[in-house]
């Protein structure tokens, strides 16, 4: 179930201030812009965007926001460390 009523994006649980900017610059303005994106090719294109690379804890909140808007429980973003690191084969 998409979580509609959620207005901001820092009343997503993991984002913050500094995680919202991030977002802001890869052209994710409203919580709704979440739902459907891989969150993968958002850490990619803010890593393109800013010409720098950030520490995968970044991609880890990236995921759990995707994943709440689209319906998911709420979790800690840490919770998401496993998933990413299988996902590219770095476990």
């Amino acid at each position: 179930m998409i979580r509609k009523e959620i207005e901001s994006l820092i009343d997503i649980p993991n984002v913050g201030k500094s995680i919202k900017d991030s977002l802001d610059r890869i052209g994710i303005n409203k919580p709704l812009d979440l739902v459907g994106k891989d969150p993968y090719q958002m850490y990619s294109e803010l890593c393109k965007v800013t010409r720098q690379k950030y520490d995968p804890c970044v991609l880890d909140i990236f995921i759990s926001a995707v994943r709440y808007m689209e319906g998911g429980p709420i979790k800690k973003w840490w919770e998401y460390t496993t998933e990413r690191k299988k996902t590219l084969g770095t476990l």
